[in-house]
């Protein structure tokens, strides 16, 4: 008879496994992997001239990454796409995330939507969207009769 330890992260894991089965997200790529919709993490930040977006988008090339702004919503979406590099390697376990992403984010009124800007470098899009001034309040003279 042998022992078995138990190990409550295993079957917390095999619980996301399965969730993520029914939940329908798991599909087939083009390749026959198995790809899983993703969502890449994003910070923004906020300076006195500038917002920032960085989303975390590791072994995406620029050329998969679209950054569009339609009626004051930017969105990032593009591709991470699964690349087998050696038939002899066997995966064993495959944590990562690959296919289709999209994330969206509304902008403040203070962005210059015809200034904004992205690049990228070692695995982070940064999108850099200028402020402008505000306008400032007008005050009128109201003459009384």
């Amino acid at each position: 008879m042998s022992v078995v330890t138990w190990n409550p992260f295993r079957e917390l894991d095999d619980m996301l496994s399965r969730y993520s089965r029914v939940g329908g997200r798991d599909v087939l790529s083009a390749e026959g992997q198995r790809s899983v919709g993703w969502r890449p993490a994003a910070d923004i930040a906020e300076t006195d001239k500038a917002y920032i977006i960085k989303a975390e988008l590791p072994e995406v090339r620029k050329e998969d990454v679209d950054v569009s702004v339609h009626d004051g919503v930017i969105t990032i979406k593009g591709e991470r796409r699964y690349e087998k590099t050696d038939d002899s390697e066997q995966q064993h376990r495959v944590e990562s995330f690959y296919g289709q992403f999209s994330r969206s984010f509304s902008l403040p009124s203070d962005v210059d939507q015809g200034g904004i800007s992205a690049e990228s470098k070692d695995g982070v899009l940064k999108v850099y969207l200028p402020k402008v001034e505000a306008e400032q309040p007008k005050s009128i003279d109201v003459t009384v009769n």
